[in-house]
């Protein structure tokens, strides 16, 4: 089911199912800065990745000696959610677990996913509480797709991301999805300059908690998407090399596993835990 909120100067809408933000507009504007999950190119908007980020080695990772099986990004975006609270500008949801995620993911857990609408932002607030007896091994992380183009004559070329920084780390995946390698990348101007090829060997994946800021534009137009995301450790950027018109700016806390990991989930790069009742909490925001 669908809901929007609103404020003096935006509207968004979200779905209960996965807690999916699936529009984001001005009022009185019809431009839409959110993906329309075409499933020609790539049928959702902006899905919750939980409990793992990107992809795990072999789709299994290993808990108390035992194997669990696991598709990329978890289970979080395919859960239909509890509405908790709605109000004009702000909604919030709650995934627990159930019987079905315990069999993938052997954790008792609350999912608490909120929007709320300030002024010309859309801040997403994530909070994770462990209600497992044992310590709890999790990642979060968001993957909102925004149009590429935001303006009808313009090309994607004609786009560019704008960083506080001029290098990054970044990680490299295989045909398999894996971190198998990492490198500096130097940004020209502290920007980085659009264009499919980008995205051929998969998404981008930086690892600096420097970059606390994404403006996504072109010097051809005054809309922008900017991403505040501070304290993040990893962040992704993604679109399909197939004339997806999309592209994803994703604050992560988690990343895909390395081709060479042990397939433990307590090892694996870049994993949170929890205590019993322990609370993890972050939040990002979307200007338009």
């Amino acid at each position: 089911m669908n809901y929007e909120i609103k404020s003096e100067f935006l509207k968004a809408k979200i779905n209960s199912f996965g807690a999916e933000l699936n529009s984001l507009q001005k009022l009185g504007n019809d431009c839409e800065y959110i993906w329309q999950a075409d499933d020609k190119y790539w049928a959702r908007h902006s899905p919750i990745l939980f409990p793992i980020v990107g992809r795990l080695k072999e789709d299994s990772y290993i808990y108390k000696d035992k194997k669990y099986s696991m598709s990329q990004h978890g289970i979080a975006r395919d859960k239909k959610f509890e509405v908790v609270k709605n109000e004009e500008n702000f909604i919030e949801f709650k995934l627990c677990n159930d019987e079905k995620s315990l069999e993938i993911y052997p954790f008792l857990f609350e999912l608490i996913i909120s929007y709320k609408l300030e002024k010309s932002k859309l801040i997403i607030s994530y909070k994770v509480v462990n209600k497992s007896n044992e310590t709890m091994f999790f990642s979060i992380g968001a993957h909102p797709a925004f149009n590429w183009a935001l303006e009808k004559n313009l090309k994607k070329e004609d786009y560019f991301l704008e960083f506080e920084v001029t290098n990054a780390k970044r990680y490299f995946l295989n045909n398999l999805g894996l971190v198998y390698k990492n490198k500096d990348l130097e940004f020209e101007d502290k920007k980085l300059f659009l264009n499919e090829e980008l995205f051929k060997d998969d998404a981008l994946i930086f690892n600096d908690f420097n970059i606390k800021q994404v403006v996504f534009k072109s010097s051809k137009s005054d809309k922008f998407v900017k991403v505040n995301f501070d304290n993040f450790p990893y962040l992704g950027i993604w679109s399909k090399p197939s004339g997806a018109p999309f592209l994803c700016i994703e604050p992560w806390f988690g990343v895909a596993d390395d081709k060479n990991s042990n397939q433990k989930i307590e090892e694996k790069r870049g994993i949170n835990s929890l205590k019993k009742d322990e609370e993890f909490s972050c939040s990002y925001s979307i200007e338009i």
